[in-house]
């Protein structure tokens, strides 16, 4: 199954990417824009209904299902035959429109990361804890790698603390201050044959090393707890010696995919607002809540906004690779101009809405550690939730999902959710039981939080699309320039 997954993702990759670039719309067939009236909140709102969501649902699960013949299952993995299939979905979806929005695409290289299976043994002994590292490669020649097992000194994130390790040996890594991917190259380049990196807090490490950096070499690698890692560390401290046995089997490569851009041709150039979901799903299942929640949401408030006339320029963004570490809305995010940067006002990010056991969960921004803005935006959610009679719970930006590039950038960031595995505070059920698992189906759908969630996204399309006024204006760019993440997450796994 591996061959035909990857053969399949690549074949496609090549052969579809070829079909789609750059556009924007005809303009011709654009509706004399002085006759729609001007946008409402209200009004925009009471066009979102719930057959049209559950019409999306539905035609995306469809479209997932164009995976089956590859995959074995309905996906909507970057690369596979439902993801290339979604991407034509929103375009079709938006050409519609009547010429309203300029529709274009953004290529750009992603990577694949697909871990079959892993092991590893210390004097024999499977730690009770090990858990697979994203985006590791394989041990070489499908093979496990054999070696003494050494331990780094502090963190492992300074040449220095590499004097112990040898050619051949495996490297014992606690986590914490530089990255999985930054302890991993730098074993390699000591000579580690494979890396063991273990937590620094209780629980389990569910980590990436992130995107490979062309002609470095990289260390394969599996994580431990916290108690295992200390055990061992401990051990060596006194003098006791491990041999270490390390396998991976996993594929890691590049694969061309897409953004797809939709702006209203109408609307003030110089202030934008701008959001976002991503296309993509694990390759486990189909997606529908993660992100197709939010796909549809977008492409529904689009269609309605379409009725409209705007003040401000609004662009809506429906981001690939998200489920690789938020590649996409990362490479958007890095690619802009200056000028172009500071033209987005701010951006709203829209993943899960329609979670089983839902909470309405909103983005914690402040004006002291965000970009100023984000709090103005929470404050909207929350108006907008609290004048409905409902309530919410606060979230952190972790870096969970793709306002990351945003916020790095000096973008005002913000957003809701529905949540996805951590548990409702209410009844103590995990709030989607099948996030990342097959079974995120239609049924896996909550209509009432999607209905809601999708009707407070058009408020905010409408509220900001209208007037900014007062909306703190945005301050020049300033990109942190530190070698330590700001955000401990790249989608739902650890960087650091």
């Amino acid at each position: 199954m591996k061959l035909d997954l990857v053969s399949s993702l690549l074949f496609l990759t090549v052969g579809t990417s070829l079909v789609l670039p750059q556009e924007a719309l005809n303009l011709d067939s654009l509706q004399t824009y002085e006759s729609l009236p001007s946008l409402n909140s209200t009004q925009l709102q009471s066009l979102i209904t719930e057959d049209a969501l559950r019409a999306g649902a539905e035609r995306l699960y469809e479209i997932a299902g164009y995976s089956n013949s590859s995959l074995g299952h309905p996906s909507r993995v970057i690369g596979s035959r439902g993801h290339w299939a979604t991407v034509g979905y929103i375009k079709s979806e938006l050409h519609k429109l009547g010429g309203y929005f300029n529709v274009s695409v953004q290529p750009f290289k992603a990577f694949m990361s697909e871990i079959y299976s892993i092991n590893a043994t210390i004097n024999g002994v499977v730690p009770d804890s090990l858990t697979e590292m994203d985006m590791s490669p394989p041990t070489p020649g499908d093979s496990p790698v054999v070696g003494r097992l050494v331990l780094v000194k502090n963190s492992g994130c300074l040449d220095e603390d590499y004097v112990d390790v040898k050619d051949g040996t495996v490297a014992l890594i606690k986590r914490g201050e530089c990255s999985f991917g930054d302890k991993a190259v730098l074993a390699a380049k000591f000579g580690a044959v494979a890396t063991i990196i273990y937590n620094n807090e209780e629980g389990s490490i569910r980590g990436t090393l992130g995107v490979p950096k062309e002609g470095v070499k990289v260390s394969p690698c599996v994580g431990v707890g916290l108690k295992e890692g200390e055990k061992y560390a401990k051990q060596i401290e006194n003098g006791d010696e491990f041999e270490a046995e390390v396998y991976v089997d996993s594929f890691v490569g590049p694969i061309t995919t897409v953004n797809i851009i939709a702006e209203t041709v109408d609307g003030d150039p110089e202030n934008v607002v701008m959001l976002g979901a991503h296309s993509d799903s694990v390759t486990a299942g189909p997606g529908i809540n993660d992100d197709g929640s939010g796909t549809i949401s977008l492409l529904e408030v689009a269609k309605q906004l379409s009725k409209f006339r705007v003040n401000n320029k609004v662009r809506f963004a429906w981001w690939a690779a998200e489920e690789e570490g938020l590649l996409g809305s990362n490479y958007y995010a890095e690619t802009l101009s200056t000028e172009e940067n500071m033209k987005i006002r701010l951006f709203m990010d829209y993943d899960m809405m329609a979670s089983p056991n839902y909470e309405y969960e909103v983005y914690d921004g402040n004006n002291e550690v965000n970009p100023k803005g984000s709090a103005e935006i929470k404050q909207l959610y929350i108006d907008y939730y609290t004048s409905h009679g409902l309530n919410y719970t606060l979230i952190p930006f972790d870096g969970r999902s793709d306002y990351v590039g945003f916020i790095e950038h000096g973008i005002p960031g913000g957003g809701v959710a529905a949540g996805a595995e951590k548990k409702n505070a209410q009844n103590g059920e995990v709030l989607d039981r099948c996030y990342h698992q097959l079974c995120d189906d239609v049924s896996n759908i909550a209509w009432d939080a999607f209905l809601v969630n999708t009707r407070l996204i058009a408020h905010s399309v409408a509220t900001y699309g209208f007037d900014l006024s007062e909306f703190p204006k945005r301050v020049p760019v300033n990109t942190a320039s530190s070698t330590t993440p700001l955000f401990p997450y790249r989608g739902d796994k650890l960087i650091v």
